[in-house]
C-alpha cells in the first residue's frame, strides 16, 4: 500500500513520474537510450549472421532511423527535462503542470512509435506528428522567457529552431520532396545540441567546480572564467551549427570546429577540473566537456586532413560529449530537484566511463577491431552505462523521497 501511495502525486492522484519535467524526461530518455541501442546493436547482429527482416518495420534506412532517434528522441527528451526544470527557475515563473508534461510526454511517445513503425503509415503523417513536439516545447520556453525578458537565454529558442529544422530536413527526404536532406538534418541536430553544451555547460560546470571548492577551503583556486573567450567559442559552435547543413566547404566548416575546440580546450582548462577527482558528480562535467573540446578538435582534423574520418569524430562528439553530459546533468539534476544530497552512488560513477569508453571505442575501434566487433563493445559500454542509470534512477524519479530512501 506504501509503494502505490507513493507512485501518486501529492494529492493529484497522478504518478509521481507526471508531476514534473525532469522526472518524466529523464527516466524516458534513460530508458529510451537503452531500448534504442539495444534494437540498434540487435539490427547489426541480425545484418552480420546474413539475415534481415522480411519487412522492416521503419521505412527509411536503419542507420538514418539509428540517428534521428538518438537525437531527436534522446537527446530531445534530455532537453525538454532541463529546460522545464530551468526555465522556471531562471524566470521565477511556475513549473509546467502535470497536464502539460503528460499531454506533452504522449506526443514526444507517438513521434517515437511513428518513427520506429514508419513502414505502415503514411510518411506525412509521420512527419505531423514526429515534428509537432518541438514547437510545444518551445512555444512554453517561450512563454516563460517573455514574461521575464532574459536576452542571454533567448538563444536557446534559437537553438530549439535549429532542432526543428534538422528534423523537418530529415523528414522533407523521406517524404520526397527533397533529395539529401537527410545527413544535413543528423549534422544540424547534433551541431545544434553540441552548441547547447557549449552554452549550457559554460555556465554550470564552473559554477558547480567553484561552489564546490569554497566548501572545501579552495579558495585561492576557483575556475577561471573569461567572458571573451566564452563568446568566441559559443559564436564558433552556433556558427559550426549553421555550416554543417549547408553546402559549404570543408575548410569552413573544419575551420569552425577548430576555433570551438581550441576555444572550449582554454575554457575547461581553466575550471579547475584536477580538484574535482574525489566527487564524480564533478569531474563527469569536467570530462564531458573535455570530449566535448576533442570532439570539435577531431571534427576539425577530419575535415582540414586526410587523417581521420568525418564518422568517427561524429560520434566522439554524439557519444562522448553529448551522451556524457546529458548523462551528467540527469543524473545531478534528478538528485537536486528531488531533494536528495548531490551524491551519486558508486554505479553511477562507473556509468560515467562506461559512456565515455563507448564513445573512444566507437572513433577508434576500427584501428584494433573489426566493424562489428566495434559496434557490439561500444554498444555493450553504452547499454552498461544507461542501464546502471536507470537501476539506480528509476526510484528517484518514479517515487517520493519517503518511499524510496
Amino acid at each position: 500500500m506504501a509503494r502505490t501511495a507513493a507512485l501518486k502525486g501529492a494529492g493529484t492522484g497522478l504518478p509521481v513520474f507526471l508531476t514534473a519535467g525532469f522526472r518524466l524526461y529523464f527516466l524516458a530518455a534513460g530508458c529510451f537510450a537503452v531500448l534504442s541501442i539495444a534494437a540498434w546493436i540487435g539490427w547489426l547482429g541480425l545484418h552480420a549472421a546474413g539475415g534481415a527482416f522480411s519487412e522492416a518495420p521503419m521505412a527509411m534506412a536503419p542507420y538514418l532511423w539509428h540517428a534521428h532517434e538518438m537525437i531527436y528522441g534522446y537527446t530531445v527528451a534530455v532537453m525538454a527535462g532541463f529546460f522545464l526544470t530551468a526555465v522556471p527557475n531562471w524566470t521565477g515563473s511556475p513549473s509546467a503542470r502535470s497536464a502539460f508534461v503528460a499531454t506533452t510526454g504522449l506526443v514526444w511517445l507517438a513521434g517515437r512509435l511513428a518513427i520506429w513503425f514508419s513502414a505502415y503509415f503514411d510518411p506525412l503523417a509521420v512527419a505531423v506528428i514526429d515534428l509537432a513536439f518541438i514547437p510545444l516545447l518551445g512555444l512554453k520556453i517561450g512563454s516563460n522567457l517573455l514574461k521575464k525578458t532574459q536576452l542571454r537565454n533567448v538563444i536557446f529558442l534559437g537553438l530549439l529552431t535549429a532542432m526543428f529544422t534538422g528534423n523537418l530536413l530529415m523528414h522533407l527526404e523521406w517524404l520526397g520532396w527533397t533529395d539529401d536532406t537527410a545527413i544535413a538534418g543528423t549534422r544540424l541536430g547534433l551541431y545544434t545540441s553540441a552548441a547547447m553544451i557549449v552554452i549550457i555547460g559554460g555556465r554550470v560546470v564552473p559554477g558547480f567546480t567553484r561552489n564546490a571548492l569554497n566548501r572545501r577551503g579552495y579558495s585561492g583556486q576557483l575556475p577561471q572564467v573569461r567572458p571573451a573567450l566564452d563568446k568566441i567559442a559559443i559564436l564558433a559552435s552556433v556558427l559550426a551549427a549553421v555550416a554543417s547543413a549547408l553546402p559549404v566547404p570543408g575548410v569552413v566548416l573544419g575551420s569552425l570546429c577548430l576555433v570551438a575546440g581550441i576555444a572550449n580546450g582554454m575554457r575547461v582548462a581553466g575550471w579547475r577540473g584536477l580538484l574535482t577527482w574525489r566527487e564524480p558528480i564533478l569531474w563527469v562535467l569536467h570530462l564531458a566537456f573535455t570530449f566535448l573540446a576533442i570532439a570539435y578538435l577531431a571534427l576539425a582534423a577530419a575535415h582540414l586532413t586526410p587523417f581521420l574520418d568525418e564518422t568517427s569524430a561524429l560520434h566522439l562528439l554524439a557519444i562522448g560529449a553529448v551522451g556524457g553530459m546529458t548523462l551528467a546533468m540527469m543524473t545531478r539534476a534528478s538528485l537536486g530537484h528531488a531533494g536528495r544530497p548531490l551524491i551519486v552512488a558508486k554505479p553511477i560513477a562507473i556509468a560515467y566511463l562506461c559512456v565515455f569508453a563507448a564513445a573512444l571505442v566507437r572513433a577508434f575501434g576500427t584501428g584494433f577491431l573489426d566493424y562489428f566487433q566495434t559496434m557490439y563493445l561500444s554498444g555493450a559500454l553504452w547499454l552498461l552505462g544507461f542501464g546502471l542509470y536507470v537501476w539506480i534512477y528509476l526510484p528517484i524519479l518514479a517515487f517520493r523521497n519517503s518511499a524510496a530512501d
